[in-house]
């Protein structure tokens, strides 16, 4: 029978109770997780203390308390980590303390039954009681290391949750300033759209303004053009009616002469055949007139450019002449005699020459009223076919332009006339109707002082 000094063993597994209960409670964070339970286990010194004193007093030195005292210390360890076995450190640390209590509780049988195992079995026993000690340490660093890494873990994921929280106020910043600035640009897309309708009402003006200037250089050059159809309608009205009182006298003679008639009927069918061409011609210039000041109806037609360049020139001509009665100029045309039909919307195409016609005569005054000594203000037209295509060159010696001016010449409202005497839209206009509106080209040559060339270029079709 094995005696102990069981004061002796009171004094050290006292201590060695409490050590474990300190480590439990560091390793598995119970002032945390279970603080209730945790201070009940600061008391776990009681019983040791007691089961001292009684040994110590009656001098019992058979009983098994300090073995009993540990086992009872196990007992409450396994409960704790029985409470806790959700936590997987405490999962490890429960596997090995069911052992060690196992253990224990086999050892306290023995001692308090004042049991011995055979001799084979007690050194499976011991062997087993150190292999048991050795897996506990085992399973101890074990849970030490899952607690660092459920430690790190924790870490990693409040550090991901304080990142999320970042992004989330960031994104909630974002969506705050995104829809601030969303407000702002629908109000200043609210405020643009108005200025473009507002700019889209003026240009309208703007451009019906030009129409309207150019309707009435072309109402003067028509007041003038057509007096002379008108004059000869009427003159040759008048000669027809003292033809047609001839023509009466000589019927209402006793003896009439059928010779005589024959030549007063022939000069009468003339006249009238002349009064028909002169009242056409008037007609035309009107009709051309209406076609220039109503809106453009889109519709192409197949156009004779030189009979639309020679009627616009002279208009144009006359119009200013009408302005200014001692302006004379040489009118000078070139026109090819066999020159392609182009497919054209004529009342645009005859604007576009107007006002190239119309600037032509406005340089060449202006460089007339600068006295230079011996000029002879000419405006030059010149028609040709160039490959698949109908030219145009309208030629002037007038004041020129410089570079500077060039460049800029088709911008809109870009106007080289005094204050009040354009609107810069004509030439804008001419080139829009000749490149988007007919597929040609609108080009200038110019040297300042000296003469300006536009040359209009409009494609034909080939049969």
């Amino acid at each position: 029978m094995v005696q102990f000094k069981y004061d002796t063993d009171l004094l050290v597994l006292g201590p060695v109770a409490m050590l474990l209960v300190v480590v439990l409670r560091q390793l598995l964070d119970l002032p945390t997780r279970l603080p209730r339970l945790n201070r009940w286990l600061s008391w776990l010194w009681l019983p040791a203390v007691l089961a001292f004193a009684y040994s110590a007093g009656y001098q019992r030195r058979n009983t098994a308390l300090g073995e009993v005292y540990l086992l009872f210390v196990f007992t409450v360890l396994l409960g704790v980590l029985a409470r806790l076995r959700y936590y997987r450190p405490a999962r490890t640390l429960l596997l090995g303390g069911v052992l060690i209590w196992m253990k224990w509780a086999i050892k306290v049988v023995l001692l308090l039954g004042n049991y011995r195992l055979l001799p084979p079995y007690e050194g499976y026993f011991k062997t087993g009681s150190q292999l048991t000690l050795v897996l506990a340490i085992g399973l101890y660093v074990a849970a030490r290391s899952q607690k660092k890494n459920l430690l790190k873990e924790q870490k990693q994921r409040e550090e991901e949750a304080q990142a999320r929280a970042l992004v989330a106020a960031q994104n909630a910043k974002l969506e705050h300033l995104v829809a601030e600035r969303a407000a702002a640009l629908t109000q200043q897309s609210e405020e643009l759209s108005l200025a473009l309708e507002e700019l889209q009402r003026t240009q309208t003006q703007l451009i019906q303004a030009e129409k309207m200037a150019s309707l009435g250089e072309l109402t003067a050059g028509v007041a003038h053009e057509i007096q002379n159809p008108l004059n000869f309608v009427n003159n040759f009205a008048e000669v027809s009616a003292e033809l047609l009182d001839e023509l009466a006298e000589e019927r209402a003679r006793p003896t009439r002469d059928p010779a005589q008639e024959a030549v007063l009927l022939a000069d009468l069918q003339q006249n009238l055949l002349k009064i028909t061409h002169h009242g056409q011609r008037a007609a035309s210039i009107v009709r051309g007139m209406l076609a220039h000041s109503r809106a453009s109806t889109g519709e192409r037609t197949l156009t004779d450019v030189n009979a639309l360049c020679d009627e616009y020139l002279r208009l144009a001509y006359h119009g200013l002449r009408a302005k200014d009665k001692a302006f004379n100029a040489t009118l000078q045309t070139d026109f090819a005699p066999v020159l392609p039909l182009v497919e054209a919307v004529s009342q645009d195409l005859g604007r576009v020459l107007l006002n190239l016609f119309t600037n032509a005569f406005y340089a060449v005054r202006q460089r007339q009223q600068q006295g230079a000594p011996g000029y002879a203000p000419t405006v030059r037209v010149h028609t040709q076919r160039v490959g698949d295509e109908v030219e145009v060159r309208v030629h002037d010696n007038g004041t020129g332009m410089a570079e500077a001016v060039r460049q800029k010449i088709f911008q809109p409202f870009f106007t080289t006339k005094p204050a009040g005497e354009g609107t810069g839209l004509g030439l804008s206009l001419s080139y829009d109707i000749v490149t988007k509106g007919h597929g040609g080209t609108l080009e200038v040559e110019s040297q300042e002082g000296s003469y300006t060339e536009f040359v209009v270029r409009l494609p034909f079709r080939t049969t």
